[in-house]
């Protein structure tokens, strides 16, 4: 039960970061719905970020990962990160090069031609993010927690706040001030772009990051070992492919849904700007809507930055597969318990959007529990990683993507947005399945299934109760709805949490 302790702690530690910076852009995203003049402008910045996100995924092509494993099997620890960091800086390099050589090529096949300087700053932001992922995997590594919490904090702080700058401050003294202070603003600041400045304070976040990573970077020896990196490779690029699956499977649909989206007959005979200015407002409305589901994902995310090198450190413990499974247990726990509290105030969260965004209200349940069996996922992994088997997560990844764009396919034309996020749902369902069954096979682990799914049925039970009552009287409704949470709160004290408070005293 220590074991679980030191986790909680250090994703409390790796948590403060990330969760506060994720809630943070979180309500950055009122400030674009309401300061962007139409969910087509949201849809369009939505966009990018997924192709980002793509590019993150195969800059960094899974030598992060290599490097928690390498560390562990090679006693020369700096020359694993002297390798790595040499690695990505190289294939950083090429791309940066090549890319920004074609980038009004780029704009253009993205129908972004009007606009090259988006995808200028977005090559250039990829770029920083990916060399600096090695010397933050370090930090992990060495479990320097509260260095690697101080620099993302310090760059969760410039991107909000040159966010606030460029769209509320620069706009509000733009209006109420005509002298040398306006004239000033009004040369930072101009309403007919507003996008810019939301890719501007990002670049400004990364460059400032990668600043206060010089120490990690000036301790890198230019000693490149061939072997060490040969056997790296062989461990990552599996990875690479089942994070580019991951990747197709979380972002792709905000891709797709322009090209699949089914526009209404009234629209059939309009202009293609028209069309195209509707299909990037489903766009708009189901990302804005999608960041609600952030609330869980962004758990998982602090809890994978301390659990990735805890189950490495753990392996060699003889209990290591029981801690595996309480984990495992608590981690579901607490994410039914957020699934249930958001989604019985579901109405007043949804407050953070603009009205127009609202309507995308139904998909954010499937959503959030889409992401608590992702969130199963990365748990359920850490078998493959374990015994070295990462060509299966690449084998179930692809099968997931698989899924994703089947569905979005099916779905997208028939349910619109709605049908995107049930290919989530599918998806990450099939590949928590999976990777069940085939790591009971290879690497076993006691898995408590029944309070697992007891604590599913239970959240989703209450959801659908819950809904199934009249709105009727506010107080009335949310007092229900509160009933309802604290039941929940109140079942797991009873069955698993006061159990393990009493062994902690």
């Amino acid at each position: 039960m220590s074991s679980i302790k030191q986790l909680a702690g250090q994703t409390a530690i790796y948590g403060i970061p990330t969760i506060v910076g994720r809630f943070l852009n979180y309500l950055l995203v009122p400030l674009y719905t309401y300061k962007l003049a139409h969910p087509s402008l949201y849809g369009e910045v939505s966009e990018l970020y997924a192709y980002a996100a793509f590019l993150a995924v195969l800059l960094t092509y899974g030598m992060e990962t290599a490097f928690f494993r390498f560390v562990q099997k090679i006693d020369d620890k700096q020359t694993v990160f002297d390798t790595s960091v040499l690695s990505i800086f190289t294939t950083t390099m090429v791309f940066l090069i090549t890319t920004m050589l074609f980038a009004p090529d780029i704009a253009v096949l993205l129908k972004f031609n009007s606009h090259i300087e988006y995808i200028r700053m977005f090559i250039v932001i990829v770029s920083l993010d990916a060399l600096r992922a090695i010397p933050f995997a370090r930090l992990r590594q060495q479990n320097k927690a509260k260095r690697f919490a101080a620099i993302k904090v310090v760059e969760i702080v410039v991107n909000i706040g040159l966010n606030l700058f460029f769209l509320v401050l620069c706009p509000y003294i733009i209006e109420h001030n005509s002298g040398a202070l306006g004239n000033m603003a009004q040369h930072l600041y101009s309403a007919d772009n507003q996008i810019r400045y939301i890719f501007i304070s990002n670049l400004c976040a990364s460059a400032i990051a990668c600043l206060l990573l010089l120490p990690e970077f000036l301790s890198v020896r230019f000693k490149f070992d061939k072997k060490v990196w040969r056997e790296m490779i062989g461990y990552a690029l599996p990875v690479m492919i089942f994070g580019f699956a991951g990747i197709i499977n979380e972002t792709f649909d905000r891709i797709a849904l322009k090209d699949l989206i089914r526009i209404p007959s009234e629209l059939q005979t309009a202009a293609a700007e028209t069309q195209y200015k509707y299909a990037m407002a489903q766009v708009g409305i189901y990302s804005a809507c999608y960041k609600v589901s952030i609330i869980i994902s962004l758990f998982i995310q602090a809890f994978r930055f301390a659990a990735e090198p805890f189950f490495f450190n753990k392996s060699k413990d003889k209990d290591s597969k029981q801690t595996y499974a309480d984990v495992m247990k608590y981690f579901v726990i607490f994410l039914c318990f957020v699934f249930v509290g958001v989604t019985m105030y579901l109405n007043i969260v949804l407050h953070f959007v603009k009205a127009p965004y609202r309507v995308g209200r139904p998909v954010v349940p499937i959503l959030l529990m889409a992401n608590i069996f992702l969130g199963m996922y990365y748990n359920l992994s850490i078998w493959y990683k374990l015994t070295d088997q990462t060509k299966f997560g690449a084998y179930i990844s692809v099968f997931g993507a698989c899924i994703t764009l089947g569905g979005l396919w099916v779905l997208v034309p028939w349910l619109g947005y709605i049908g995107a996020a049930w290919a989530t749902f599918i998806c990450y369902l099939v590949m928590m399945i999976v990777s069940y069954f085939l790591g009971q096979k290879y690497f076993p682990v006691p898995y408590s299934l029944r309070k697992i799914l007891f604590y599913i049925f239970l959240a989703v039970g209450i959801f659908f109760l819950a809904e199934s009552l009249p709105h009727g009287n506010t107080v009335v409704y949310y007092s229900v709805r509160t009933l309802f949470f604290i039941v929940f709160a109140v079942i797991a004290y009873v069955l698993d949490l006061k159990p393990v408070l009493k062994r902690g005293r």
